[in-house]
């Protein structure tokens, strides 16, 4: 008797083993002429006449040899085969998170298989989620669900010319003016941030959850595989019917 888990680590070496095999199997099949010979003796007419040595050309494979081939190789991966697949429905397990109280009870091996694959695509999408920027004090407005910051004001300046006085006005010579520009506050901007990331600590608690999961999910699989994987023998049968003259 296997353990599932046996079986499912012989069943990798004997379905690379049954496919390459039949790889050969099926380049042989498609050269009839390794499926053919012939043998020939010569008859002289007279005994004046040439005498030849006799040909032959063997046959090198038989159609028999290679199905009895195919069907050992292929009752053996079928044979495996099975044994996973039919220890595959016994093989459940709990799924608990860090010891406690079990998430899920009975899960088979199979769908734990599938969560394992859908909680690592799922921490991917976790890592993209954008963040709140953290140098801003954030509050969660409850009216639109964003995130949104505290009023800051800032200043809104103008540049405007105006002519200031070089030199004053003599009588002999008029005044020396020149424009120069200047800053003028004209105003002020009232700016609350909004936005619809999440707070860091928030990301990183499902970051700590998913890998909490994803270990939880490694467990119970390894336990559901340690099921018993009872021998099953249906290659044999198939090929006694379908090779069967």
């Amino acid at each position: 008797m296997m353990k599932l888990n046996q079986v499912i680590a012989v069943e990798k070496g004997v379905k690379s083993r049954a496919y390459s095999e039949l790889t050969e199997f099926h380049k042989v099949c498609q050269k009839p002429d390794l499926f053919s010979g012939f043998s020939k003796a010569y008859r002289k007419r007279d005994d004046e006449s040439e005498d030849l040595p006799p040909e032959q050309k063997k046959v090198q494979f038989r159609v028999d040899d290679i199905l009895k081939k195919v069907a050992t190789t292929l009752t053996e991966l079928m044979d495996i085969t099975a044994a996973k697949d039919h220890g595959n429905t016994n093989a459940k397990a709990n799924l608990s998170v860090n010891g406690a109280l079990p998430l899920l009870t009975g899960v088979p091996v199979t769908y734990l298989l599938f969560l394992e694959k859908q909680l690592t695509d799922l921490r991917t999408f976790i890592e993209k989620l954008p963040e709140l920027d953290e140098i801003d004090d954030w509050d969660r407005d409850q009216a639109t669900g964003l995130y949104k910051t505290e009023p800051v004001e800032t200043h809104r300046t103008k540049k405007l010319q105006k002519p200031i006085v070089l030199y004053p006005a003599t009588p002999e010579h008029p005044a020396q003016t020149q424009l120069i520009t200047e800053d003028v506050l004209v105003g002020y901007w009232e700016t609350v941030k909004h936005n619809g990331g999440i707070p860091k600590p928030r990301k990183d608690k499902m970051f700590e959850r998913a890998d909490a999961l994803l270990k939880a999910i490694k467990f119970a699989r390894e336990e559901a595989n340690e099921a018993e994987a009872l021998p099953q023998v249906v290659g044999q049968k198939i090929f006694d019917y379908l090779f069967s003259d």
